[in-house]
């Protein structure tokens, strides 16, 4: 059968010829329940994703209420402030946990009792499309899988990864400043396992096909209640060989695109989005040949980069980066966010910002009140890894004496420059309202990464949107005007091109064009904090015979005749996007 053909070859690269087929067959009884419960699905008429698309990044207990589940509290926020604004939400891990807030999982299957249920995931999932976290690379500790482990089920012997003697590990890449290998059970029968991430996150072994069959499993139990989106968290550690870096080996991209292919099968609506915070070339390499891995990649090196941009007034480095950028295939697109759950990853800069650069990144967020995590280097040196602070904090200090609205520009200057790449929008929910950090939870939690990780009281919250002078009312405000001009016009679409034009240093200038062509929109940046003036010949930028048309800012509503070189007035930090108006 034609799945048999697209499933296999995979097989057999993981596996060998001999086991390959006994793999299929196994995976095909696996996935024959969820054939009719997926044909049946109303996701199957999901519409292609357009410039109206936007998603937001949220904890599950983001917005707390009492008497409601923190699930319930955030689709009535949700559906008070935000429909209309996204229509894609990804609710990070909602799943029960021991730490690293979410992502030790203990029990796949389960909605965390103390977020809600699955009927709140529903509610959330009538109005949004959803992303769940497919957290497949580790669990925890705690997880029954593990614990049948350490009893001795026989059911999970290989479904862990137990180093004996003293192989030579030194050549696998260390994403953290911890040990690689934790020891449990008694003194006098402890086992090594490997624990990539955290010795309370225990890697599954994937050289065990059981594993590989409970995880499809997983995937398509996660579409059946109700996942558009699939984000393979950590993947590029998915595969381990030792005497390899254990990273982005090829059996894990074949298991990518088994993934793909058991999807495009049987529930060809839901897309795969890659997480991997590594250099951007092998970042993209997850797209594979733009039919055969991820539909989506995160652009990691976005957010290092609009925050280099923005601390020197200098556009150069983004504009050659983003004129680089391309797409293997029509049908896939980056993820483009700038703030996450997790802090600012400086490796995907690497090889596109100059040392100098990087090490002035992390000094800057120092001096802003933010932390700086390390990773182990082969050479038993450590470098800068990830900068543990909040985006706004970031770009302005938060002891600095700047008048608000020039904090706020700043800071918008670098969501717009984020929505006008090609790509879906990812928004975190505390760049939405322009929160500042959180270095008390720090204290509490004693993880760096907890002071992006706030939580917030609905009442408190929807206070601060009611305060025409808070921070909060004029950033969210601020991008619901960047967000409406986005969905206005089809050169905003995620699968539209797009290419850079030189307008000076200050000025970061980038022409979008819509995917059947036609509608064409020039996003101009200033990235300075200076006035600047560049001169737009749009005729020339256009392919227009003079006097064809007009443009007209989708922010501002300004308009321009369209008559040679066009000198566009951007004020410090300004965001103009140009759409040509055709004459009829």
């Amino acid at each position: 059968m034609a799945m048999s053909t697209r499933w296999l070859p995979h097989l057999r690269a993981l596996y060998g010829e001999e086991a390959a087929p006994g793999v299929l067959a196994a995976l095909e009884a696996r996935v024959d329940p969820y054939r009719a419960r997926l044909a049946t699905g109303a996701n199957g008429a999901r519409e292609p994703l357009t410039e109206r698309d936007a998603m937001l990044i949220t904890y599950g207990d983001q917005v707390q209420q009492a008497g409601m589940p923190p699930l319930g509290a955030l689709a009535d926020f949700a559906a008070q402030h935000l429909a209309g604004l996204v229509t894609c939400l990804h609710i990070l891990p909602f799943y029960p946990y021991t730490s690293d807030d979410g992502f030790s999982v203990t029990d796949y299957r389960q909605v965390n009792p103390g977020l809600g249920t699955w009927d709140d995931i529903a509610r959330l999932g009538a109005h949004f499309r959803l992303m769940f976290d497919a957290v497949v690379n580790h669990v925890s500790v705690q997880s029954e899988w593990f614990q049948a482990y350490l009893r001795r089920d026989e059911a999970y012997r290989n479904y862990f990864i137990a180093v004996e003697g003293q192989p030579d590990l030194s050549q696998v890449v260390r994403p953290r400043a911890l040990p690689l290998l934790t020891r449990f059970g008694p003194p006098e029968n402890s086992r090594a396992v490997w624990t990539t991430f955290s010795a309370d996150q225990v890697d599954l072994n994937y050289h065990e096909p059981q594993v590989l069959l409970d995880i499809i499993d997983l995937l398509l139990f996660y579409v059946s209640r109700g996942a558009d989106f699939l984000r393979l968290d950590a993947i590029a550690y998915l595969w381990k060989e030792i005497g390899t870096a254990c990273i982005h080996l090829p059996q894990t991209h074949h298991v990518v695109r088994l993934f793909r292919a058991v999807l495009d099968d049987l529930a060809p609506h839901v897309k795969l989005i890659t997480e991997t915070n590594v250099p951007h070339a092998d970042n993209v390499a997850y797209f594979g040949d733009g039919t055969d891995e991820a539909h989506l990649v995160y652009n990691f090196a976005l957010p290092p980069l609009v925050l280099h941009t923005l601390r020197a007034g200098d556009a150069r480095v983004l504009t050659r980066w983003a004129g680089s950028l391309g797409r293997p295939a029509e049908g896939v697109t980056f993820f483009n966010f700038l703030a996450s759950h997790d802090g600012i990853g400086l490796n995907p800069a690497r090889g596109l910002l100059r040392r100098a650069d990087i090490d002035a990144l992390v000094q800057q967020a120092q001096r802003h009140g933010g932390l700086v995590a390390y990773k182990d280097n082969l050479d038993g040196t450590q470098s800068p890894y990830e900068l543990n602070i909040n985006y706004f904090d970031a770009l302005s200090d938060p002891a600095g004496d700047e008048p608000l609205d020039v904090k706020v520009d700043r800071f918008m200057a670098a969501q717009a420059l984020m929505l006008s790449v090609a790509g879906l929008p990812g928004i975190y929910f505390h760049s939405l309202f322009g929160s500042r950090g959180w270095p008390e939870g720090v204290k509490l939690t004693g993880r760096n990464r907890s002071i992006n990780r706030q939580k917030f009281e609905r009442a408190g919250l929807e206070q601060a949107l009611a305060d025409p002078a808070s921070r909060q009312r004029r950033v969210f405000s601020r991008y619901r005007q960047l967000l409406g001009a986005r969905a206005s016009s089809p050169a905003f679409n995620p699968y539209g091109a797009q290419r850079t034009l030189d307008c000076g240093e200050a000025v970061f200038a980038l022409l979008r064009t819509a995917p059947e062509g036609g509608e064409k929109v020039l996003c101009l940046q200033n990235v300075s904090a200076e006035p600047q003036t560049p001169r737009i010949n749009v005729e020339a930028m256009w392919g227009l015979s003079p006097a064809a048309s007009e443009v007209t800012d989708l922010i501002t509503g300004e308009r321009f005749a369209v008559r040679g070189n066009i000198p566009v007035a951007l004020a410090p930090h300004q965001t103009r996007w140009l759409r040509l108006l055709l004459d009829n």
